[in-house]
């Protein structure tokens, strides 16, 4: 399926997304490592996505093809809104989200701050919370916080993180890791992420959580490295309706490593 690499402006930044499907529209939204993007994180569900909805791969500022800009603010705030400005421009009003740990987090907090716009959301191993058995951060976001450090990225680096990421290593093919490594070297995502700017404000939303008026499905892997496993057990309390489900052998890329499992699971929360 052919996908059309589209921009709107919001706050003087341009943010980049595809568009696939028709129907409601299920916004995709990516993580925070190294070379992610929206297409990189969904390709192996967005085609299954889009037989039943309008799919909006949506790349956040600092990522993907969108404008790589310094936040001086909490990252989810920042995001939640051009997130919403992103929407108005391009004519969607309310939206379900899937969105993979930070692209988790920004729609909690997209539904938080626009309770009228986001109908259903789906988080994969998304931590908006500190967790309360696992020292924080976990040892996946430490890799990440190192990987623009000290002498810069490397591939030696990027396989060690991204070999943290899931729980079967053979889903790393050569393809995937070279296209990763590539977008992660891009000279103005080295320059962001090289400066001390890297260390975002934290925004803990637990106090906040249980006024989230959209369905929540929470998504974890039992190896997850890089979201402690029990911040999606805190979730499923403290939502009003929230349902988590939990894949075994599988780390941090449930929409990966179980891409046909997961895409059921997703279509058959949103439509009913």
């Amino acid at each position: 399926m052919a996908l059309e690499s589209k921009f709107v402006t919001v706050e003087g930044v341009r943010v980049h997304y595809q568009e696939a499907g028709r129907g409601y529209p299920l916004i995709c939204m990516h993580g925070a490592g190294p070379g992610a993007s929206a297409e990189s994180n969904f390709k192996g569900n967005f085609a299954a996505f889009a037989e039943k909805f309008r799919v909006v791969l949506y790349d956040m500022p600092q990522y993907g093809k969108s404008d790589k800009v310094v936040i001086n603010e909490g990252r989810l705030s920042y995001n939640a809104r051009i997130l919403a400005g992103a929407l108005d421009k391009i004519g969607i009003d309310k939206a379900h989200i899937v969105g993979n740990s930070m692209g988790g987090q920004v729609a909690l907090k997209f539904g938080l701050d626009h309770p009228d716009r986001l109908t259903k959301v789906v988080i994969i191993g998304s931590t908006p919370m500190p967790p309360i058995f696992t020292p924080f951060p976990v040892e996946g976001i430490k890799l990440i916080a190192r990987y623009y450090k000290g002498t810069g990225p490397s591939r030696e680096k990027l396989r060690e993180l991204l070999q943290t990421i899931v729980y079967d290593s053979s889903f790393l093919t050569d393809a995937i890791f070279e296209e990763r490594y590539q977008a992660s070297i891009d000279p103005e995502t080295v320059e962001l992420f090289g400066k001390s700017q890297g260390e975002m404000i934290r925004e803990n939303l637990a106090p906040d959580l249980p006024r989230l008026k959209a369905k929540l499905l929470i998504v974890w892997g039992m190896d997850d490295r890089f979201g402690a496993l029990d911040v999606g057990l805190q979730m499923a309390r403290i939502v009003p309706d929230a349902r988590m489900h939990i894949f075994t052998k599988c780390g941090h890329w449930a929409q990966v490593e179980h891409a046909a499992a997961f895409n059921r699971l997703v279509v058959d929360f949103m439509q009913h």
